[in-house]
Parts: structure tokens; sequence; C-alpha cells
């Protein structure tokens, strides 16, 4: 019997992708758990591996902006009939948010449900599947799920754009394009570039998210510190480790760093939190990020309960993800769960910067390079390995006595690594 491969809920809160690229032609034999599709979420492109062996029947959904719960393909046995794709349950059970009169809405659907076999006929005939729920016919507007959350976040009547995506579903695409034009009168269409001198680049679905979700940090009352720590004994920790791990990963400062991290985060535990509108929710483990740079964009996967690990440990799981990341593997659920994020740019030289917050967490911290800067130790100018380390904090969840206290528990593990061992 053929079986309908449905767009998968790949992590909470989740509700489309976009199909990039199949990996599988249609008649090609596929084996469950191979590789079948290319999917852009909010968060990550990521392979979907096929659920079923058989034979690839049909792609229902070549690319594009797809609701969870669609069907994008169809696998069975060579020669079998293919189903009739139902629409999704997402379509299916779409809510009208344009502003009714209380009580009309039931009455409507009693009535829909009352149409009988002539309607439902209809609604599958191809002059229907090409149809718009225009306002002025009942008051919905076809429109994806994540297109209707960004509307609702940023105040865009629906009503008043024209969907680009399947069947003139507006989407997520849709949406960020009304909100870049002015509201006054439509953009004139600009001039024409001269060859060579401007790249258009579209944003793929994780630049976008990035984009969105950093305007959205920048809404938040945050406020930053910043100290400097002596890294002597934290690089010659560095370098015992180092030459202990004969065949496994070679531990760095950032994970030595993210060790510290975790174990301070067990002491301040209102750091280790996150901030949900009249709550803060603080956590029991320590499940910190590391903001990882790569070619579609920044990723923050994520090392849980940090604390409970050690730092070979640490260096092994850093390898993994930062791997996976770099390489485009990552999946939804290695990004998913982070309690706090490190940002780490000593690497190129950067001696200091503020880290832009990652909501809903309240606090990231920002790491700088170790540089040799003069101090004055018992009187006397030395030369000191320094590292700055800035933390930005969500005023709404941290004051600032608790954020100083905090770093400055990470700056005295550092300048001691026994304290956190």
């Amino acid at each position: 019997m053929a079986t309908e491969v449905k767009l998968p809920r790949l992590g909470q809160g989740m509700e489309s992708g976009t199909v990039v690229r199949w990996l599988k032609q249609e008649g090609e034999r596929v084996e469950k758990g191979e590789p079948l599709y290319e999917l852009d979420t909010e968060k990550v492109t990521q392979e979907v591996e096929a659920e079923a062996s058989g034979v690839l029947l049909k792609i229902a959904v070549q690319e594009g902006e797809v609701p969870v719960g669609q069907t994008v393909a169809v696998i069975g046995e060579e020669g079998e009939d293919v189903p009739r794709a139902e629409e999704s349950e997402a379509d299916e059970t779409e809510v009208d948010e344009t502003p009714q009169e209380e009580g009309s809405r039931a009455p409507e659907r009693d009535a829909e449900r009352e149409e009988g076999a002539e309607a439902s006929a209809a609604r599958e005939s191809s002059e229907q599947v090409t149809e718009v729920r225009e306002p002025e016919r009942n008051g919905r507007v076809k429109a994806s799920p994540l297109a209707r959350r960004i509307a609702r976040e940023r105040g865009i009547d629906l009503a008043q754009l024209r969907g680009t995506g399947p069947e003139g579903r507006i989407v997520a695409e849709d949406v960020e394009r009304a909100e870049m034009a002015p509201a006054e009168a439509p953009a004139a269409a600009p001039a024409a570039a001269p060859p060579g001198e401007v790249e258009v680049v579209p944003l793929t679905s994780i630049r976008k998210t990035i984009a969105r979700r950093l305007t959205e940090a920048w809404q938040a009352p945050v406020f930053q510190i910043s100290m400097s720590a002596d890294m002597s004994r934290a690089l010659a920790l560095r370098e015992q480790l180092v030459e202990l791990a004969k065949d496994g990963p070679k531990p760095t400062i950032s994970d030595v760093l993210t060790k510290i991290a975790a174990s301070a985060l067990m002491r301040h535990r209102g750091l280790n939190a996150e901030f949900a509108g009249e709550e803060v929710r603080i956590h029991p483990s320590a499940n910190v990020g590391m903001a990882v740079a790569t070619d579609r964009g920044l990723v923050v996967p994520v090392i849980r309960g940090a604390e409970r690990l050690s730092i070979q440990e640490i260096a092994a799981a850093r390898v993994e993800l930062v791997d996976r990341a770099r390489g485009g593997k990552v999946q939804q659920a290695d990004l998913e769960g982070g309690t706090f994020t490190i940002s780490n740019l000593g690497m190129f030289g950067v001696e200091q910067f503020v880290a832009v917050l990652n909501p809903p967490q309240v606090a990231i911290l920002a790491v700088g390079a170790v540089e040799e800067k003069p101090v004055v130790r018992d009187g006397e100018i030395t030369a000191r390995p320094l590292m700055s380390l800035t933390l930005t904090c969500d005023h709404r969840a941290v004051d600032g006595a608790d954020a100083a206290d905090f770093l400055r528990t990470v700056r005295s593990m550092l300048e001691e690594p026994g304290l956190a061992l």
C-alpha cells in the first residue's frame, strides 16, 4: 500500500517549512532512512529521511513553502496507483483571524459541513484548487501558518496582500515584502543597475529568522557589563588537557569556558533562564549554546547538561556539533533547548565586543581574544594574558548585581579552574 510522505514537525513551534530540493527523482527506488529531500526551516536546512522503502511514485511539491502535515510525496511499489493527495490538515483547520461578530463563526462552519458531496467535489475540482479566499467572499485569506504569525506580530493586514505561494497562498516572503514597501504608495520600479555592479542574494529561511529574531532582541531592555580575566592558569590547564587527549579532539579555551560558564550558572541560576512574558523560567541544567558562523548564517548548536560533562566530553560534543553545522548536517534538535549562549570571536583577533541577546534566553556572554597586557602585580608592572568578558542581560529578568556576581564567578573560575572542576 502506498505511503504518503507528509511534511514533518521537526521542532516545537514549527508550523511550516520550505522544500529546497529533492535528492531522489520520481521512479527511483528509495530505502527507509535514506535522505529523500532537503527542508529549509526557520532554524536550519537539513535532509529529511524516507519513512518507508519503495519507489518514489510521485513528488507532490517540487519546491516551496509547505505547512506541517501536508503531503509532499508518495512512496509505494512499482505500478501501484497513486492516491489522490488530500488537502492537508493544516489547511482544513485554517482559522479565520478576521474579526467577526460574536457567534458568527460556528454557524458558518455548520453551513460548510452541510454543503454535502456536491460542495466537497467542487472544492477538489481544478477550478477551486486555484481559489484564493478573498475577504469580500467569506472573510478568509489563504496564508501559511508562518505568514499568519509574522503578520500578527507586525500588525500587517493579510487581506491587503497578494499571495505568491502555491495556489495563491500568502507565504512569509509576501508578508516581509509588504512590511518593507511604503504604505502610502506603491514603490516605483527601481532603475536597472549597470551589469556587474549589484548582486542580489535572496535571504534563506535561516537568514530571515536571524533578521527577525535579532530585531526582537533589540526590543528587550538589555544592559552590558564587562570584566577581564587573567588566563594564565586556564591556558596551562588547556595545555595539560591537550597532552592527555591522545586520539580524541583537542580541548580549546572555548571548551574550558563552556565548562566554567555551566558551573557558574548552577551557582547563579537566575541567569540560566528564559523570559516568558509574565514569568521567568529557571532551568535545572545548563544547556550552553555556541554561536557558530556557517556559510548559511549563524546557528547556535547546544551542548546539553554541560555542568555534568568533563572538558574532554565538552570538546567531543563541540567538534561533532560544529562539524555538522558547517557541513549543513545540523538537525533541528541540535539547536533547541539552549538556556545560555556563548559567542567567541577571539579566534578572529577581536579584543572585545557586545553580543546580541538570544531570546528568550536572558543572558549571553561575549568572549574576546587572549591578549598580553600590562597589569600591576605586587606594585610592579608585568605582562599577563587577559581575556575580555562582556555579559549582555535582559533587565526584565536579571538585575545588575546578579549579573555582576555571575561574571565575577566566571572570572574567578577562569583564574583558578579548580573551582569549577
